[in-house]
């Protein structure tokens, strides 16, 4: 028994010897080596154990890059590993002992020899950390091939020798099939926990649970030969949960009751020499063991039979699609026809074992039907959901009340679910329905709550867009109004509406069986979306308020009392109306500057009056003290900010912009009042024309004694006239007097020169006959010549040239030249 060098630093070397001899030399060799002294606490023993020639040496080779040998499958299936070898785990932390068990039920020993391999399983329970035992897949739940027996011998014997400390039993299922992993844990921890539970405990533990002594772990592999690469992807994974092992929550985390690495040797050796002079590992009894496994075989044989049986498939077929009537009934039969068959066929065997495997036969029985009911269930309360939908739907388009249709049909639902479910139950088993009632009820009441969501939020919407159609045109047009009764107004009207809306809606509510609580929440969520409703057309007015100031002035100003369109004759009183409607638009801005639904007096009207209106006069004041501008501020002094929809800075801003656009109508209304005053005072004033008549009396009868002289005043008239024209007179005089009478000055003698050119050449031409001619016109008719100079010596004057010449005198054309009239008095 030498320590033997593999190459891989794994130092593997038998421990214990097939006879039992525990190697000293090997062991403090083995230490000396590894310096497994020197680590302290900070190491960790895994063991192995299972059937033989299960792949124990190979897993651990893979799992810890170990060198132990392995069975060649060539030269046939025997035993490999005799007695207890150990290795050290290459690179991993902590230092990691591994330590590889004769395998258990093999031939070589025989099935009378068995005391070494539970008192191997026992010195590997208590010496290690970790526990990993190795076991095929198709061996779960079987007896022998469990390692159940050994196992319970070992708790029992365990616990009566040593003191708790936690190990964990990582079970290794290998060449795992189709059955999932999650299906396979459980009936493996529920093996284990029976097993605890059975096996006789010292009084001192007779209450300690399983968790104090063991924690149960279990991973599956594929299989080696078949699946190879798999294999060591999921062993190199498995691999990881080495690393740090004892670390706290780690597979070794439990350090109680820790050797230092120091004293293993001795240690091990002593809890050797305890287990072998322990007599309560002897063999269980032949007939025992015999009825054991015979009854394990029937038992199997009869799961596969029931799996063949043609009525289950029907029925298991029959269940995935829908609600089978009479399930629990059929079922029933079936179960108890099987288990008849094992009752006949396992009467001789020892009625202990008999009776337990019977019961283990039951169990797997119901567990492998207990799929098919649960969908049972599901199927039964999937329709008896669908059947209150329809039912709840039609009663609320019947007209019946929310609350009473809910509670009428969840009874009555109810009451045939139940009825299904009596008719669904096995009589072998105890399965309480419990769970798959009270998921309906939840589905119900979740349907409930979502049809009352729904049509509470149909209703609250109702009212919420009554409210609006009944307070947003109403609110808009007072706030156009803009008067003082307008946010009294308002208040009544939001008053008188909310509290109709609030009356009708809590009708409508208490259909629907909800608390006063939630009942109080939406009166309160409807009130306070009435008020939003007003505050947000107050706010959208404000920011309009420069319109509607516009358009209050423009009517005020342009418009009388009888809203007629002024005529700006000279009478009016510019000044005043000007005032009038700029206060008016004034009275709109504080108006709307603020939210008033609380009642509360404020100055925003006092304070826009003396700061945009009232303006003291500077030159009467004294310059070197500033008054402070009530409105260089973003809060009213009365006026919190959430009620404020325009800030005094903003305010001052509209005024400014307001009167900047106001200013241009202002402007023409008194453009046209001069204009008006100019057009109406043509004539001269009466003490005048009196003066005329009295001093020209004498000229006045001269000319009626002479007409001739009327002639020649006509035809300068004319003269001057067309003077006038071609000069544009007006015109040169509009930029200033000097330099007008400069240009005038030179312009003068060619226009002269020009006109009686023109008139020369007109003289000599002959004249037309035209007996229709009146003679009058001629005297009064210039050439056609004439018209064009004047034209285009008009053309070379200033571009308002143009205001003036229409302004004094019309020009009319006639088909032989232009005549001059009378000026015609504008409007």
């Amino acid at each position: 028994m030498l320590l033997t060098d593999m190459g891989d630093n794994s130092c593997s070397t038998q421990l214990i010897d097939g006879d039992g001899v525990y190697n000293v030399s090997g062991m403090e060799n083995f230490m000396k080596t590894v310096k497994l002294g020197e680590c302290g606490l900070s190491y960790a023993v895994v063991s192995i154990m299972g059937p033989q020639s299960s792949g124990k040496s190979t897993l651990l080779n893979h799992l810890f890059h170990t060198n132990f040998r392995e069975m060649d499958a060539f030269k046939g299936r025997s035993q490999t590993t005799k007695g207890i070898w150990l290795a050290r785990c290459v690179d991993i932390e902590p230092c990691t002992i591994i330590m590889d068990l004769e395998g258990s039920d093999g031939r070589e020993r025989g099935e009378d020899d068995t005391a070494f391999e539970k008192q191997s399983a026992l010195f590997a329970l208590a010496v290690s950390d970790i526990v990993l035992i190795n076991m095929w897949c198709h061996d779960i739940g079987r007896e022998q091939a469990a390692n159940k027996p050994l196992l319970k011998t070992v708790f029992q014997v365990m616990m009566r020798l040593f003191s708790p400390r936690k190990t964990t039993l990582l079970f290794v299922i290998r060449d795992k099939t189709k059955t999932p992993l999650e299906n396979l844990e459980p009936i493996l921890r529920e093996d284990i926990q029976k097993i605890w539970d059975s096996v006789q405990k010292p009084i001192e533990h007779k209450n300690t649970p399983l968790s104090e002594f063991f924690n149960v772990e279990v991973v599956a592999l594929s299989s080696f030969e078949e699946k190879e690469e798999y294999f060591k992807e999921q062993v190199a994974n498995l691999r990881q949960r080495f690393f740090h092992s004892i670390a706290p929550g780690g597979l070794a985390g439990d350090r109680r009751g820790v050797i230092p690495a120091s004293g293993f040797s001795f240690s091990a050796q002593q809890i050797w020499k305890v287990i072998k002079e322990n007599k309560d590992l002897d063999l269980p009894a032949h007939k025992v063991m015999v009825a054991t496994v015979r009854c394990e075989e029937i038992a199997n044989e009869k799961i596969a039979s029931f799996a063949d049986n043609e009525e289950w498939r029907h029925l298991e077929e029959a269940v995935q699609n829908g609600v089978v009537p009479g399930f629990g009934k059929k079922l029933s039969s079936i179960l108890e026809n099987c288990l008849i068959g094992y009752d006949m066929e396992a009467v001789y065997f020892d009625d202990s074992v008999r009776t337990s495997k019977r019961r283990q036969l039951e169990s797997k029985l119901l567990q492998f039907v207990q799929p098919a009911y649960h969908s049972m269930l599901g199927h039964l309360r999937s329709k008896t959901l669908e059947d209150f939908k329809a039912r709840f739907e039609k009663a609320l388009e019947s007209g019946e009340g929310f609350a009473t249709a809910a509670n009428d049909c969840t009874q009555s639902l109810m009451s045939a679910f139940n009825e299904g479910c009596k008719d669904a139950e096995i009589e072998q088993a105890s399965w309480d329905s419990s769970k798959a009632r009270e998921k309906l009820r939840r589905d119900i009441d979740a349907y409930i709550a979502s049809v009352r969501k729904a049509k509470l939020f149909e209703l609250t919407s109702l009212y919420e867009e009554k409210l609006n159609k009944a307070l947003s045109e109403p609110v808009e047009a007072l706030l156009d109004s803009a008067s003082d009764d307008t946010w009294p107004s308002i208040r009544s009207l939001l008053q008188r509406e909310t509290k109709a809306a609030l009356s009708n809606f809590a009708l409508a509510l208490s259909s629907f069986d909800i608390d006063q609580t939630t009942i109080e929440k939406l009166l309160t969520k409807l009130e306070e979306y009435a008020r939003s409703v007003v505050e947000s057309k107050a706010r959208e007015e404000a920011g309009r308020v420069l319109m509607h100031m516009k358009d209050r002035f423009s009517t005020l100003f342009s418009r009388d009392s009888d809203s007629m369109p002024r005529l700006w004759t000279g009478k009016e009183d510019i000044k005043a109306i000007t005032k009038m409607a700029r206060s008016a638009s004034l009275k709109l801005l504080s108006v709307i500057a603020a939210i008033r639904l609380e009642g509360d007096k404020d100055s925003v009207e006092n304070t826009l009056q003396l700061a945009l209106v009232d303006v003291p006069n500077s030159s009467t004041s004294n310059r070197n003290i500033q008054p402070l501008d009530p409105l260089a501020s973003n809060t009213w002094e009365d006026v919190p900010s959430t009620r404020t929809l325009i800030t005094p800075v903003q305010c001052k801003s509209l005024w400014r912009q307001f009167k900047a656009e106001t200013e241009y109508t202002v402007t023409q209304a008194i453009a046209a009042q001069e204009a008006n005053k100019r057009n109406n005072n043509w004539l001269p004033p009466p003490w005048a024309i009196a003066a005329m008549l009295i001093l020209g009396f004498n000229e006045f009868m001269t000319l009626l004694r002479n007409p001739l002289y009327l002639g020649v005043i006509f035809v300068a008239f004319l003269l001057g006239k067309a003077l006038w024209v071609q000069l544009d007179v007006s015109g040169e005089f509009r930029n200033g007097a000097l330099p007008g009478i400069l240009s005038l000055s030179t312009k003068f003698l060619p226009t002269v020169m020009n006109l009686l050119k023109k008139l020369a050449d007109e003289g000599q031409r002959p004249t037309a006959s035209n007996t229709r001619r009146n003679p009058e016109l001629d005297s009064k008719s210039f050439p056609n010549d004439v018209n064009s100079t004047s034209t285009s010596s008009a053309a070379s004057t200033n571009e308002t040239s143009s205001n003036s010449t229409a302004a004094s005198s019309n020009v009319t054309s006639s088909d032989n030249g232009v005549e001059y009239t009378s000026p015609i008095k504008q409007r």
